[in-house]
């Protein structure tokens, strides 16, 4: 039977009872059709996770009894920066809730020259309202217990600083002469000899990033690197770059 894990935007806390919020009831109540005495697992986001009940319902509101905080984690040893071009509607959910699947621990959504899609100033906490609850669904979905994090939106100058503490940082070309796979093994042969366990992966609109914005990441140190034969779509190469990155350096190694 499939574990229903539900999360709570509230910190929870061991042994206690908790009314859900009007979303999270609503999912318990309409869309799980759960019953009172039926089991659960709530997460708060924080780590870790616990085994709950449902105590007793209202017609919109669900009361869980909470058990024991279990120390259970699901994070991936390699720390993903995921900066992403911005895209439209559901191309961005996309991204955003394969992202979080994956085991991405940072995305930055980034507005450069060819971007096709913009957030208004006054839309932007909406925005990153509907993000966050796309990640929180995901993480219900695939079992993380951590949310990652999800950035407003930023210039390019912006999101290339913000990466500058991190062990490598990748752009993908199709141009590139360098594969994907080559730069992360010479991160591990040549410079620090020891594996990756932070990477800032920058991701095009689907022109591709300007020169200008190609020389400027590169002047942060960003490597391009190419993916495969094939020019994919923007939220294809960050789907499969992520993938690829977890294959090789994270904690989808040996599958």
């Amino acid at each position: 039977m499939r574990q229903v894990r539900v999360y709570s935007a509230d910190p929870l806390a061991a042994h206690s009872e908790l009314e859900l919020g009007r979303a999270a009831s609503a999912h318990v109540l309409r869309v799980l059709r759960l019953r009172a005495g039926d089991a659960l697992t709530l997460f708060d986001g924080r780590g870790g996770e616990y085994p709950a009940r449902l105590a007793h319902t209202g017609r919109a509101t669900a009361v869980v009894e909470l058990g024991a905080r279990v120390p259970v984690e699901r994070e991936s040893p390699l720390a993903i920066t995921l900066l992403q071009s911005l895209v439209r509607g559901e191309k961005m959910d996309f991204i955003v809730q394969k992202g979080t699947e994956l085991g991405v621990t940072r995305i930055v959504p980034v507005a450069v020259g060819r971007s096709v899609a913009r957030v208004a100033e006054e839309r932007e906490d909406r925005k990153l309202e509907h993000w966050r609850a796309v990640a929180a669904s995901a993480c219900e979905q695939c079992g993380r217990n951590r949310l990652p994090q999800i950035d407003a939106p930023v210039d390019l100058p912006a999101a290339l600083a913000l990466s500058a503490s991190l062990e490598m940082r990748v752009l993908l070309s199709p141009e590139a002469p360098d594969t994907l796979s080559g730069v992360v093994r010479a991160h591990g042969t040549g410079g620090t000899g020891t594996p990756c366990r932070s990477i800032a992966l920058l991701i095009g609109p689907e022109g591709g990033l300007e020169g200008g914005e190609t020389a400027a990441a590169a002047r942060l140190g960003f490597r391009a690197a190419r993916f495969g034969p094939r020019v994919l779509r923007t939220e294809t190469a960050a789907v499969a770059a992520i993938t690829a990155l977890q294959v090789m350096a994270g904690d989808l190694q040996g599958t």
